[in-house]
């Protein structure tokens, strides 16, 4: 059972890597959040189309990733 916990956990890690890594950037850099980026960077902005879905995915993952990592180390007692 250890070495399939370890193996999802493996995958889903890689997945998580992949699908944050697909994501697009929020604000424009760095000069932007110094120079006048500030509305942007506390207005309202909804994630629309693949990046709700990329979203949505990212917190599954990220749940799914700690559930697994707890189940490696409970296994491995």
């Amino acid at each position: 059972m250890h070495a399939v916990a370890v193996t999802l956990l493996v995958i889903v890690s890689i997945a998580l890597i992949v699908i944050v890594l697909l994501q697009s950037g929020k604000s424009s850099g760095l000069s932007g959040a110094i120079s006048g980026g500030a509305e942007q960077l506390f207005g309202k902005q909804k994630a629309r189309g693949i990046d709700a879905v990329l979203h949505r995915v990212t917190i599954v993952l990220a749940v799914l990733f700690f559930v697994l990592a707890i189940a490696v180390t409970y296994f491995d007692v």
